[in-house]
Order: structure tokens, then C-alpha cells, then sequence
């Protein structure tokens, strides 16, 4: 009966164990795993440290370990660093907070929306979201690569889709969004 018992549980860890792993993706050669929040996996992400310290200057950090759920379109390292010399330097200062916050907002939509869904949007041909920060987005498809489009008509592609978090959704881009 233990034998049984045990073989039981072990089939059960089996049968669990593809699931769990097939929704944890590497980002920045860090594994996120879909019970963590999205703070807790993106700083574990080393190509996601600019945005992390993005979030940390505009007190964001509590916000993005809540319940939400939160889609999030996040900027890696390389995004950050197209944007004109000094600025990520300047955004972080106390004085700019409002500014940071308002950028790092503009690139959350409140809810879970997979690849599937900004799919479905692009098909069903209302592609527009809306941010939390209160801009708009366009998600845009060419060929089978997702794009955004922000306010000011910039394109950054989704790199990585749908990586789970326990509050949403994290979607890799390669551009900073910029609201008006």
C-alpha cells in the first residue's frame, strides 16, 4: 500500500511538472516562474536591470507586486539604451518622478492579455489599448512578429510573449514606449 501510495504521488509530480515548466520562460538567462510576481521575476532578469531600477526611482515596486492582474510590455536594457544619452540618468532623479512614472505606466495595461489576445485584437481589427498611465497603444501584427505602436508613432517589437507571473503577463519589447 505505501508502494502505492508513493508511486501514486510520484505519477501526480509527473503529470504537474511539464505544465509548470512548459509556463516558466528564460528572460535575461533567468527562469520566470509564473508563481512569483512580476517584480520578483524581473529582477532576477539581466537584461531587464535598467527597468527594474526604473521602477524602484518611481515607486512602482509595491503597485507591480500587487494583485492586479497586469500586462506588461517591458523595455529590456537595449531599449533603454536607444533612447538619447543622459536620459535614463536624468529620469531617475527624484526631481522626475512624475515624468518616469508616467513612461513606466504607459506601458502597463490593466489585465491579462497572452499573445493570443493581441492577436485576436489585431484580427478583429481593434488593436487599441489603453494604459493605466491613460494613453493609448496599438498592437499590430507583420507577419507572425507583434508589434506596439505608441502615441508618438514609435515601433517596438514583442521579443518575448507571455511569460506568466502570478499577477499577469510580461511581454519582452525592444523599444521604450513614449506617451504624448
Amino acid at each position: 500500500m505505501k508502494k502505492f501510495i508513493i508511486t501514486a504521488f510520484a505519477l501526480a509530480a509527473i503529470a504537474i511538472a511539464p505544465n509548470t515548466y512548459a509556463q516558466t520562460k528564460m528572460v535575461g538567462g533567468a527562469a520566470m516562474y509564473p508563481t512569483k510576481n512580476i517584480v520578483e521575476n524581473a529582477v532576477n532578469s539581466k537584461d531587464h536591470t535598467t527597468l527594474v531600477a526604473a521602477v524602484k526611482a518611481a515607486g512602482l515596486v509595491e503597485t507591480l507586486e500587487g494583485k492586479g492582474p497586469f500586462t506588461v510590455f517591458a523595455p529590456t536594457n537595449e531599449a533603454f539604451d536607444k533612447l538619447p544619452k543622459g536620459t535614463v540618468e536624468t529620469l531617475v532623479k527624484p526631481e522626475n518622478k512624475a515624468t518616469l512614472t508616467k513612461i513606466l505606466t504607459y506601458h502597463v495595461v490593466a489585465g491579462k492579455l497572452t499573445a493570443a489576445d493581441l492577436w485576436a485584437k489585431v484580427k478583429a481589427g481593434k488593436g487599441e489599448l489603453t494604459t493605466v498611465q491613460g494613453g493609448k497603444l496599438w498592437v499590430k501584427a507583420d507577419g507572425k512578429k507583434l508589434y506596439l505602436v505608441d502615441e508618438k508613432g514609435n515601433k517596438s517589437w514583442v521579443t518575448i510573449a507571455d511569460v506568466n507571473q502570478s499577477n499577469g503577463i510580461i511581454h519582452v519589447v525592444n523599444t521604450v514606449l513614449m506617451p504624448k
